[in-house]
């Protein structure tokens, strides 16, 4: 079984690497993910071995906190998600304030004569000495329990066996700390045997300064990647509050306002113009245009009326409307959406599995480096303040804060960039695998074209107009079922032409339809039932057999023996189609269309938009195979369905998109879902995986690139060479900074713009 779990305290990728290893070591357990920006935990494990009490237990003894989520718990709670985030920042603003209120004159009296910035004579000269460092020590205090979170949770985790981020902050800081006091004692013992040597040492080398300095610079940029990282799910914030709280129901005739927790399915909703829909539904009664831009990115509003549906959190532009309520609560379209982005944040892209096992290793490895660099500068002669200062440096500069923010930041810009562009990513490891495609396969039906027949060409016979053969051909479809009669009827009304009556109506198979009325017979078939009715279409038949090479339906028609011409019906191309295929082949990828289609039809598409290669008359459960070979030929392939019929073949591709969507948007075999059934959207889908994928790596270069030049600096590696060492106080700037900076790289992101608009 799957379960949820709120985890806290994790303050780094070394933390969520302990949480997982500690997790999955647990009898039972087949899968652990951690989410450290969400501060949660996915486990799926089975139920008869193990529960949620060991589990929760294993992430205890790791040094950490949890606790069963419960959906919804959120929502209801007085403190919403986005309250959290300004409390926390609020928190570390007090943090911030108070450390710089004591270190400001901590470093002006630590600091100030050399500067030659004058100090209070109090302070002056050998015999102050003790009151010149206590004075610091004091200072420094109040600075070390603002800040104590970094020992309680780096010790804690320490002694567990799981050392993190705040582990580093905690020795490296601690260690300056201790060395003052122990300086504070070597210069009281100075003064009491008047021995001024040890009392000058000892007076220069107080380490109170760095040690606050560390605290309160690692404070301030965890304050700015917070706030960096509040930015990284605009677009679901934004989403969650255009949820409306009442809706309007209308009850025995009456209309009441309630909560929307108490709307129920069937409930007949009003909304008048300038009202967010509340859920989804139905409409049973009215007209209006609303705008679904939010949910599905289109810019234009859509006209709706009676028995069209309608989306929750939607804005009605126009008219007053009553709808009937199909879904609501979680199973609403934006509550799916929601849930959709929160399981791709939840889930770990490859290359993020990479950093963790690498972040996992990296907190032990650099308190190593750190013990023995201090002990070779010891060995190699130098004082024991030096190669202190050494080991703080390696400790504090090398805080895995930037490895462990490069990938889930990135993710998570990406997948909500994602869905306000209407594309909707279930998974943070399809979001990576789509940059690697090279091959992409369409289904044709309902993807390339509308899915729905329409009419191409009128030809009419000579003496006939083109309102007399459509209002003839739609008399005769008018009693038929066929989607190709819809198609007519269609055209017909968009041409405000009303059909006639007829009093009998019969349909021939693989011929076509006589009708009749009280005076004439009407027919309307191919040219096989013309022929037997010794109707001449001969004029117009090579027109005809060239639009069947076009894929198009041709459909004769006649009065009487009179012969009024062909009208032509096809299951059109999307306006969207031609362009998304072209991008596709200019980002380097094959395109296949698949289809259950004849050939001549499909061949037809394929020549009217420059397809690679054409599969036709293939049926639904032989497309899977298809996919297959391609696989099994080294392609790296996307499947590109409307996830019904095509459900084998997305689930087996290694990208399945779900294309013609609409509301329903929880389809399970697919990894992403495109809202507006719009082709244009894979390939910004495609894009958006290839700029999400560079940002990563470009976060991880820095972040690597920053440890392995700062590690060496900060261990005095160039010191014997060039002469350079790395004060602590820089080294704790420095860490913060790379922070910042990976985090406002994947910020980016939030610019990222389709190349194409969708309709």
């Amino acid at each position: 079984m799957n379960q949820k779990f709120s985890v806290t305290g994790m303050t780094c990728s070394a933390c969520s690497a302990a949480v997982e290893k500690g997790v999955k070591n647990v009898k039972g357990v087949d899968s652990v993910v951690v989410n450290l920006l969400g501060n949660s935990m996915l486990v799926e494990y089975d139920g008869e071995v193990t529960g949620q009490n060991t589990i929760i237990q294993a992430v205890e003894n790791a040094g950490y906190h949890a606790s069963v989520f419960v959906k919804g718990k959120e929502a209801k709670s007085s403190e919403t998600a986005e309250n959290k985030v300004q409390t926390e920042l609020k928190e570390m603003k007090q943090r911030i304030l108070i450390s710089f209120c004591f270190l400001i004159p901590l470093l002006y009296i630590a600091m100030g004569h050399m500067l030659k910035f004058p100090l209070p004579a109090f302070l002056h000269g050998e015999k102050n000495s003790v009151t010149f460092a206590f004075l610091q020590f004091l200072l420094t205090l109040p600075i070390v329990y603002t800040n104590r979170k970094y020992y309680q949770m780096g010790f804690k985790t320490l002694f567990k066996g799981h050392p993190n981020m705040d582990s580093l902050i905690a020795i490296g800081s601690g260690a300056a700390i201790c060395y003052g006091i122990f300086a504070i004692f070597r210069i009281g013992y100075g003064l009491g045997v008047m021995d001024m040597d040890v009392v000058m040492q000892y007076s220069m080398d107080l380490y109170f300064e760095s040690a606050a300095t560390i605290l309160t610079l690692i404070t301030l940029g965890k304050f700015l990647e917070a706030r960096s990282k509040g930015k990284t799910s605009e677009a679901i914030s934004k989403l969650m509050d255009l949820s409306p709280k009442t809706a309007v129901v209308v009850r025995d005739g009456k209309e009441t306002e309630i909560p929307i927790e108490e709307v129920v399915i069937g409930d007949i909703l009003a909304v008048r113009p300038g009202q967010s829909i509340p859920v989804d539904g139905v409409i049973t009664e009215g007209n209006t245009a609303v705008d679904q831009s939010a949910l599905t990115g289109e810019s234009i509003p859509v006209e709706k009326s009676a028995g069209d549906k309608v989306m929750g959190a939607t804005i009605n532009k126009t008219g007053f409307f009553l709808f009937r309520a199909e879904k609501v609560g979680d199973d609403t379209t934006l509550s799916q959406i929601i849930q959709l982005v929160e399981d791709a944040n939840t889930s770990k892209a490859p290359i993020a599995k990479l950093a963790d096992k690498i972040s996992g290793v990296f907190v032990p490895v650099v308190i190593t480096i750190a013990v023995l660099a201090t002990v070779i500068w010891l060995l190699t002669g130098e004082t024991f303040e030096f190669a202190l200062s050494i080991g703080i440096a390696v400790l504090v500069i090398s805080c895995p804060c930037a490895l462990g923010l490069a990938t889930p930041v990135a993710i998570m810009v990406g997948t909500g960039k994602g869905a306000s562009n209407g594309i909707l990513i279930k998974s943070a490891e399809a979001l990576e695998i789509a940059h690697k495609i090279n091959t992409v396969i369409l289904d044709k039906t309902g993807t390339i074209t509308e899915g729905k027949p329409k009419v191409t060409d009128i030809l009419t016979a000579e003496g006939v107009s083109e309102e007399e053969l459509l209002k003839t051909a739609a008399t005769i479809e008018k009693p038929s079922e066929h989607p190709l009669a819809e198609a007519i009827l269609e055209k017909a009304d968009e041409k405000k032409i009303l059909p006639l009556a007829v009093t009998e109506f019969q349909a021939i198979s693989g011929r076509g339809i006589i009708a009749k009325d009280k005076d004439e017979s009407y027919y309307s078939g191919n040219s096989y039932m013309m022929k037997e009715q010794g109707i001449d279409v001969t004029k117009l038949l090579k027109a005809a057999e060239d639009l069947a090479e076009d894929g198009k339906t041709p459909l004769f028609f006649a009065k009487g023996k009179k012969f009024l011409g062909v009208i032509a019906v096809a299951d059109v191309v999307k306006p969207t189609s031609m362009a998304a295929i072209k991008e596709l082949k200019s980002l380097g990828i094959d395109v296949v269309m698949l289809t259950g289609d004849n050939k001549k039809t499909a061949q037809a598409i394929r020549r009217q938009l420059q397809i690679d290669k054409v599969i036709a008359e293939v049926l639904p459960q032989d497309k899977e195979s298809e996919v297959r070979k391609l696989q099994q030929a080294g392609k790296k392939v996307a499947m590109i369905g409307d996830g019904i019929n095509d459900a084998p073949a997305l689930a087996r591709a290694d990208v399945g998109i779900a294309i013609g969507a609409g509301t329903d948007i929880a389809i399970e075999s697919a990894d992403i879902v495109l809202m507006k059934s719009d082709l244009l959207d894979a390939v910004t889908a495609i894009t958006l995986s290839k700029a999400t994928i560079r940002n990563i790596k470009e976060n991880l270069f820095w972040a690597f690139f920053y440890n392995t030049i700062g590690i060496p600096l900060a261990a005095g590696v160039f010191y014997g060479i060039l002469n350079w060492k790395l004060n602590p106080m820089f080294a704790a700037a420095a860490m913060s900074l790379s922070s910042v900076c990976v985090v406002t790289n994947a910020l980016r992101l939030r610019f990222f713009k389709p190349k194409y608009k969708t309709l």
